[in-house]
């Protein structure tokens, strides 16, 4: 069964940095273990609805991101830590929520906007104050 713990998450002030990790461990049948496979960010404010972060395509290493972020976060991957990262920078109010890293077998070209993943960590929660 495959497991994703998320950390890394904590209180900021507007303009500053977090970056969250997602350490990947077990396995489901079939896909994970192969080389290419997608993993994903999301966050989920209270009272909003879920939102895609970021995506990277692993193997290739295609990314993608929301509008709201690009430019202030970078999604990673390290393969021999199993470890998936988003770096955050030049946070705002706004990105306050819980964070949540996902990973699913797809086609390349279902990781990214679309992306809708079987598999999800705990959260790790972001607060940005002003």
């Amino acid at each position: 069964q495959l497991q994703l713990a998320e950390s890394g998450g904590g209180a900021v002030q507007a303009g500053g940095s977090l970056k969250l990790s997602c350490v990947g461990s077990g396995y489901y049948d079939p896909g994970y273990g192969d080389s290419n496979y997608c993993m994903g960010w999301f966050r989920q404010a209270p009272g909003k609805e879920r939102e895609g972060v970021a995506t990277i395509y692993i193997g290739p290493g295609t990314t993608y991101y929301a509008d709201s972020v690009k430019g202030r976060f970078t999604i990673s991957h390290d393969n021999a830590a199993n470890t998936l990262y988003l770096q955050m920078n030049s946070l705002k109010p706004e990105d306050t929520a819980m964070y949540y890293c996902a990973t699913d077998d797809v086609p390349p070209t279902y990781c990214g906007e679309g992306f809708s993943p079987d598999n999800w960590g705990q959260g790790t929660q972001v607060t940005v104050s002003s």
